[in-house]
Order: C-alpha cells, then sequence, then structure tokens
C-alpha cells in the first residue's frame, strides 16, 4: 500500500497586531485541512501577530498575549491535522522567531529560527535571538523539517535538517515583495532540494503591511528542482499537496500551477494590493485626492479605483489661473472614464488672502518658489479638510523621481497618509499607465479599458504653479533623471562611474545635490509600497543632515 501525506499550505492575509483575527484565520484554514482529510496544515512565518511587528514585539504585554493566542489555539484545534504557524517565544529573557507544531491539542514542536535577517528592510537582529538549528518533527508517517524563512536562503540548515532524518522541508515565510522577486526566491529553493534530495513547500505570506507587501506565491518542488505546484501571487490561496513515499523517499504529485505575473502586472498589483490593505486594515473605506490633469493623480486615482471600487474615490480639482484648460478637461475626462467623484473648488481666493496677509512682511521682495508652495500648501489645507470632514484617506501623488529629488512642497502636495506610487520612477509611471489602459484583471475592481486618457501620458509634465511651467524647466528630462538616480540609489554607483556610462558631470552633480538635501522631506513623506529593491525609508535610511558629497 503507497504511503500518503497531505500537506496544506494556507497562503494568508494576517493583520499585524490583530491576535483574535488572525487565529480565526488559522481555524478556518484548519477546518478547511481537516476537511480534505490533511495530515498537516502549514501557516506562514509568525502568523499569529502579522508581520513584520517592527518593535511592538518588544512589549513583554504583546508578546505574552500573542503566546497565549497561538498555545490557546493549538489546544483548541483536535480530532484533525498538524497546524504548523508562526509566533514569538520568550524565554529566560530571550525572545525568538518561533514556529510551533500542534497535534491533537498539544505542542509537538517548536522551531526557532537561526538565521535573522538585517540586511535591506530587516531588523530581525535587533528584535530576536538566534536560535540553535531545530531537528525534525514527526507528523504522521513523515518527518518534517522547518527552517524559517532566512534559514531556507544558505545550506546549513537545510543540510542539518537532511542529515538529522527529515524527509520534506515546509519553509513558513514572511518574504516581502520587490520586482523579480520569485525568481531571486526560487533559485535559493532549488539549491536547497538539490542540495538535500528532499521535496519542498515553500509557504508565503500574502498581504500589505504599511510598506512592505507580501505577495504569496507559494509553491512545490519536487527533488531534482522541478516545480509541481504553483499559487497565485498577491491573492489568499489554501492548496491541498499530496506527498506519496516511494523507493526514492517522499514526492510531491502535481497541483495547481497558477501563472506568474510579469513584471509591470506584478508591480500594479503590489501597489494596489498595498493601497488597499493599508486602507483595510486601518479602518477606512474612502479616499480623495487632488486631480491635477496630470499622470501621477491619473495614476493614482486608477489604483484607488480598482483597489476599493471608483464608487469610494473622490478626485478634487484646485485649480488657479495657472491651470490650463487642457489640464481641465483631462482631469474631468480621467474621472468620467475611471467612474469617479470629481469636485472642484478654487484656490484663488485662498492663495490672494494668504498674500494679502504677509504683503506687509513680502514687500520689497520679488516673487520665487515661495508664492508657488503657499498655492501647493493651500491645496494641502483644503484636501485634509475634506478629508477630515468626510473620514476619507488623503492620497498622496508624488512619484519616486519626485520624491528622490524634492520636487514636491512638504505640508503641500506631499500632506496625505499614503502614496501608492513613491516607488515607482516617472519613466515607469508612464509604462505603467500604458499598461493598465491595455489590461484589466478579476482582481480590479475598476472599470476595464483605457481608463487614463492617452492625452495624459503624452503631454509636457508640469506643477502649474507659474505661467508655462514645465518639470523639465527645472529637472532633467526624466529618462535622464531617472537613469542617474537608478544609478545613486538602487545601486549606490560613485559619481564618476555615472559620468563614465555618458551622463554629464554638472547634471549628475546637481542630481546628487537634490537627493542629499532632500532627506529631511521625505523623513515626513507618507508612507508607500516598497516594489523595487530600494524603497526610500526602509531599505535607504541616510542622515538629514549630510555635509558628504561625492568627488569625481
Amino acid at each position: 500500500m503507497t504511503e500518503r501525506f497531505r500537506l496544506t499550505i494556507g497562503q494568508l492575509n494576517a493583520t499585524v497586531g490583530d491576535l483574535p483575527g488572525n487565529a480565526e484565520k488559522a481555524r478556518q484554514a484548519w477546518r478547511t485541512a481537516r476537511d480534505a482529510g490533511a495530515d498537516m496544515l502549514a501557516l506562514p512565518e509568525m502568523f499569529i501577530t502579522g508581520y513584520q511587528t517592527q518593535d511592538l514585539v518588544l512589549k513583554p504585554a504583546f508578546t505574552a498575549q500573542a503566546i497565549e493566542a497561538v498555545m490557546a489555539l493549538g489546544a483548541e484545534l483536535t480530532d484533525g491535522p498538524a497546524i504548523g504557524i508562526g509566533a514569538p517565544w520568550a524565554e529566560d529573557g530571550k525572545l525568538y522567531n518561533a514556529y510551533w507544531v500542534f497535534r491533537d491539542g498539544r505542542l509537538v514542536a517548536r522551531v526557532l529560527k537561526h538565521h535573522l535577517p538585517f540586511q535591506q528592510l530587516f531588523d530581525e537582529l535587533r528584535l530576536f535571538q538566534s536560535g540553535p538549528i531545530s531537528g525534525p518533527y514527526a507528523v504522521g508517517s513523515a518527518r518534517i523539517g522547518s527552517p524559517i524563512c532566512e534559514d531556507s536562503w544558505y545550506p546549513d540548515v537545510a543540510e542539518t535538517l537532511a542529515e538529522t532524518g527529515a524527509e520534506i522541508l515546509v519553509v513558513p515565510n514572511g518574504s516581502p515583495y520587490h520586482r523579480e522577486k520569485l525568481d531571486l526566491r526560487m533559485g535559493h529553493m532549488v539549491g536547497r532540494v538539490v542540495e538535500t534530495g528532499l521535496p519542498l513547500a515553500y509557504v508565503n505570506m500574502v498581504g500589505g503591511q504599511d510598506d512592505q507587501i507580501y505577495d504569496g506565491a507559494s509553491f512545490v518542488l519536487n527533488p531534482g528542482g522541478r516545480k509541481v505546484v504553483q499559487l497565485p501571487a498577491f491573492e489568499e490561496a489554501i492548496a491541498h499537496v499530496d506527498f506519496t513515499r516511494g523507493p526514492d523517499g517522499w514526492q510531491a504529485e502535481p497541483g495547481p500551477m497558477a501563472p506568474q505575473p510579469d513584471a509591470w502586472e506584478q508591480d500594479y498589483h503590489a501597489m494596489m494590493l498595498g493601497l488597499r490593505d493599508y486602507l483595510r486594515k486601518s479602518g477606512f473605506r474612502k479616499v480623495l485626492l487632488g486631480m491635477s490633469g496630470g499622470i501621477d493623480s491619473a495614476l493614482v486615482a486608477t489604483i484607488a479605483a480598482d483597489a476599493i471600487g471608483p464608487e469610494n474615490v473622490r478626485c478634487v480639482m484646485l485649480p488657479s489661473e495657472y491651470t490650463s484648460q487642457t489640464s481641465l478637461d483631462d482631469a474631468a475626462d480621467c474621472a468620467t472614464r475611471i467612474g469617479a467623484r470629481l469636485d472642484t473648488v478654487r484656490i484663488d481666493g485662498a492663495r490672494d488672502a494668504v498674500g494679502g496677509a504677509l504683503a506687509h512682511l513680502m514687500e520689497g521682495t520679488q516673487p520665487d518658489v515661495t508664492e508657488e508652495n503657499i498655492q501647493s500648501r493651500l491645496r494641502g489645507v483644503m484636501l485634509m479638510a475634506i478629508s477630515n470632514k468626510f473620514n476619507e484617506m488623503l492620497l498622496t501623488t508624488g512619484n519616486k523621481s519626485e520624491v528622490a529629488v524634492g520636487y514636491a512642497t512638504i505640508y503641500g502636495d506631499m500632506a496625505g497618509g499614503y502614496n501608492p506610487i513613491k516607488d515607482l520612477y516617472k519613466t515607469r509611471v508612464f509604462e505603467t499607465c500604458r499598461w493598465r489602459n491595455a489590461n484589466h484583471r478579476d482582481w480590479m475592481m475598476g472599470n476595464p479599458g483605457e481608463v487614463i486618457p492617452p492625452r495624459i501620458i503624452s503631454k509636457p509634465p508640469s506643477a502649474e504653479l507659474r505661467p508655462d511651467q514645465k518639470d523639465e524647466d527645472s529637472l532633467p528630462p526624466y529618462e535622464v533623471l531617472d537613469a542617474i538616480l537608478e544609478g545613486l540609489v538602487e545601486k549606490d554607483l560613485a559619481l564618476a562611474d555615472l559620468v563614465a556610462q555618458g551622463f554629464d558631470e554638472e547634471t549628475v552633480r546637481r542630481v546628487e545635490k537634490l537627493l542629499y538635501i532632500s532627506e529631511w522631506k521625505r523623513y515626513q513623506a507618507a508612507p508607500g509600497p516598497r516594489i523595487s529593491t530600494r524603497a526610500f525609508w526602509l531599505d535607504r535610511r541616510y542622515p538629514l543632515v549630510n555635509r558628504w558629497r561625492d568627488k569625481i
């Protein structure tokens, strides 16, 4: 008789701090696994608390309640499959990232994370202690080894598990998204499978948490590295995976193979999911944004409509005499195509009143960026007033290029609670708009078709704070600016490296200066979804006061 082992994978969306809600998600998934005749349900890393908890996990009261919650859950789940679930563990004054395994109401294993990530957006080395490498645990007829997330990126933990009798690797993860992350993960996991000769189930969390997006995309590999199960990206999913034991050990039978999106769809889904979950987990149902008639606000409005439905999106046009008729027409056209509400509030009167109030102090000076910024800040005041009155979260609309060089007004167009395109360079904004016009997916709540007017995509960008203003009056062309920024931010290139690539020396120096002197603005900016390998704030942390400049 063939030996069989059924593993249920729960790729689910936890909320940080919602101990009862996360426990209920686990409970429902366990019932699904039980009804399917599973031997074990595997849930992601730190699932009971949500992930990442950051310094919340350092509060003894929170950790104690999390441990109490996972122990109560484990004791309750009897007459069914084992459950593996991530939760913290505190012992002898030390705190661990742990994976708890219960069977028939009893704790049968507690695996402690050994490798603690500390690069990019991770800070686990200051939160947790490194645990010893744990051995395998028995579930029914199979011996399971569980390297926790980062433990699977290095050979030692998986090799030790194989040497001590593990037969199947079940890897719980809280692995955040960045562009093309699936290929990176797959390379590491294939390495573990080839080294150990064991099948591997990779169980990843899904959902948005502040700046971080967890893309799920869980999978199962057989010995040799062949993928036999692939769950969808950015969506909750539960899958039952059957393993059979043969002469060469356990093998997973082929299961669902969800197609994986390309890089453009990945980024768009990540930005949309980040906004949707930030609103849902914060208790907001509606949003508003300043609709300028430009490409950035058009894309943010589209993402918002896809995230929560057009009926929950308010666009507000705030014109002055510098606002072109083209912008007014384009804003109205875009709002109509999206299906969102469009209101208009003029800022002329308020601007003139502020100018009059300041006239005795400004007397004898020439108009400059000060007067331009008054307009932007008045827009922020008005938008925040609408936000407060109607309980609608204000979205900011600055792309990564503008955020990088400070081409945004603090307390003005930077005002707001969330920025869906914060990590998207301007050149990618253009291409993302083209992608969205050509594509519609079932996970989008917005309208299909060409929702962003082509003229918005093709016209020169402008802040419209003075007559005939264009972005390129103050900045290099975005193709040049973004290439330099990618070199400075993502790749940490020296100025000499960029000049050697053919960029103008003075332009490179100027972009570097703008990047450094704008750090204080980014420190006060709204959060937004991380979709690159070097997002501002979590991945790249620079001093606000910094006199160093590179030499060529």
